[in-house]
């Protein structure tokens, strides 16, 4: 196995113990989940915060949503494939939330790196990349939309990003079916 191939191995068997322990996983326990002896951790990163980060970093990429929104069959009439697309957001939206707050209520926090190398801009790019394959499932219907499929899409992840924020205790939040309908058909009902 190459170090790189290593080195995600690692990351892959550590992202549900953090989700699990915060920060107060042990090494231990990132050797145990990896089958690897602890030593074989510190010789592939340097300590637990540069771990950490590299776990962050990962969790924040969007490959697999990405994959999920690319697979979703274009000849499904439009509502179809948003709920799809939705639900494969909704997932990764809470894949993230989750390792943040175990990491919060262990007291750490991800580092936002911003710099010349360019690494601030990752969450710009994240979102560009969920926009532009959410467009792709507009894109059959391009002749029919009041806006280009770009434009819809990015109001669409906004409305889906906001439809997730729990605004109240009484579970009033929008389920995705219902959230695309309103998207799709406005939020006026037949008159």
């Amino acid at each position: 196995m190459s170090a790189e191939e290593r080195r995600r191995m690692i990351v892959q068997s550590v992202l549900p113990l953090l989700v699990e322990h915060g920060a107060s996983v042990t090494s231990a326990q990132i050797a145990r989940a990896a089958g690897i002896g602890e030593g074989t951790v510190f010789r592939v990163f340097k300590d637990k915060d540069e771990l950490f980060a590299t776990c962050f970093a990962e969790a924040l990429k969007p490959d697999q949503v990405l994959d999920a929104i690319a697979v979703i069959d274009l000849d499904q009439p439009l509502d179809d494939r948003l709920i799809e697309a939705a639900d494969a957001l909704s997932a990764h939206l809470q894949r993230m939330g989750a390792l943040m707050a175990a990491m919060h209520g262990t007291g750490r926090r991800p580092e936002h790196r911003h710099g010349p190398d360019g690494r601030g801009d990752r969450r710009k790019e994240s979102m560009s990349a969920m926009r532009d394959a959410m467009a792709e499932l507009f894109e059959p219907e391009k002749d029919k939309l009041r806006l280009p499929p770009t434009q819809s899409a990015a109001l669409f992840l906004s409305l889906l990003f906001s439809g997730r924020i729990r605004f109240s205790e009484t579970g009033d939040e929008p389920t995705t079916m219902e959230l695309v309908d309103v998207f799709l058909n406005g939020a006026l009902g037949a008159a």
